[in-house]
């Protein structure tokens, strides 16, 4: 028989309270949008959207840049595709939810999530679409409060409600990884907000991989998927639902993590190390047989290749180095091209006048093969 522990217990207790239907009940600061009818997700006025092919890296501009698909935005941090391959792309400081399309078409403003905190580290760090978007039309953000950190879901214009409340809010390392499974499950990675005793405490949220379904309560004996890990910023679903998560670190090597469930990542150890320079995890894809990491700091994508044994099958390579600064988020869409954001105006870059960009490319046809 299976023990389950007084920390789980608790934390289940936490999650399942208020549930219903339709998830949790807006909590916190959040407050329902009031400006007219909501906005219309769909394709640019004059056309559907007609994605092409992807730039290649170092691609020649001939007409503007042909790997950049929006520009003027400012510190995209969340990106969710959609199934008519158009991006929602969500800003980190001002809660702003855009439309960007793969056509290189005006990027269109949809919504403001309410309530976002900017303290610190903190705001809009994370969105999925979710897995059943073509029916219910529903957004999920992973968002900073004044009082925690929380996921939340809405469809456009439409008011946020709570989903996971309770994972600790600090100045730092507040986490932000978001993706559903193939089974339509939720993981979300949260940050230890400096606290490296939060990750380890089987009560707490913090420095954790959850595992909820749609409404955010907790699969198996409690809402913990794996613990110790210092700012999950990311996490990414490869084939069979294999699971991998950048783990950032403020001091130290940022990692790339292979999930087993129930691991210790303050014990086991990585897939990968980034040593300080070359770090600044921000965004995780998988596609081909490789792992595509974006780096703030190391101003680049790194790509792992890694084998059914999770473990590196070659050399890492990389690419975009410095040519559009800050990287942050990386998400493949089913063609294998890379949506990629940049971070020029987060108070640490140096930006562009028409930064801060979105980016869609194919990686190096080096840097991956069979599927993972």
């Amino acid at each position: 028989m299976r023990r389950v522990s007084a920390g789980a217990l608790l934390l289940t207790a936490a999650l399942l309270t208020g549930c219903g239907d339709d998830g949790y009940e807006p909590s916190g600061p959040f407050r329902p949008l009031l400006e007219g009818a909501p906005p219309q997700v769909g394709p640019p006025p004059s056309s559907a959207p007609n994605p092409g092919r992807p730039a290649e890296p170092g691609a020649e501009e001939t007409d503007g840049d042909p790997a950049v698909v929006a520009t003027g935005l400012a510190v995209p941090t969340g990106l969710a595709l959609l199934p008519d391959g158009t991006a929602i792309v969500g800003e980190r400081d001002s809660g702003r939810i855009l439309q960007v399309f793969p056509d290189r078409s005006p990027a269109r403003e949809l919504m403001i999530v309410p309530g976002v905190d900017t303290a610190g580290d903190g705001g809009l760090l994370g969105l999925a679409a979710s897995p059943t978007y073509p029916e219910d039309g529903l957004l999920y953000a992973y968002v900073s409060t004044a009082v925690d950190n929380r996921v939340v879901r809405f469809p456009i214009g439409g008011t946020p409600n709570a989903v996971v409340t309770g994972i600790p809010r600090g100045e730092v390392h507040n986490g932000g990884g978001l993706v559903f499974g193939a089974d339509g499950t939720l993981y979300v990675g949260t940050g230890d907000t400096g606290n490296p005793a939060l990750a380890s405490d089987p009560a707490s949220l913090g420095g954790k991989v959850l595992h909820v379904d749609v409404f955010g309560r907790p699969l198996g004996a409690g809402p913990v998927f794996t613990s110790g890990h210092r700012d999950v910023t990311a996490v990414c679903v490869g084939e069979e639902d294999r699971l991998f998560a950048a783990d950032a670190a403020r001091d130290g090597a940022d990692e790339l993590n292979a999930l087993t469930e129930g691991q210790d990542y303050g014990v086991a150890g990585p897939v990968v190390e980034f040593v300080p320079g070359e770090d600044g995890l921000g965004g995780c894809a998988v596609a081909g047989d490789a792992v595509f990491l974006g780096a703030l700091d190391g101003q680049r994508v790194h790509a792992v290749p890694v084998d059914a044994s999770d473990t590196v099958s070659g050399e890492l390579e990389e690419f975009l180095g410095g040519r559009y600064g800050r990287l942050r988020t990386v998400v493949a869409d089913p063609t294998g091209a890379l949506w990629i954001t940049t971070s020029n105006r987060d108070g640490t870059g140096t930006p562009a006048e028409d930064d801060d960009k979105v980016l869609r490319i194919n990686p190096p046809s080096s840097a991956g093969g069979s599927p993972l």
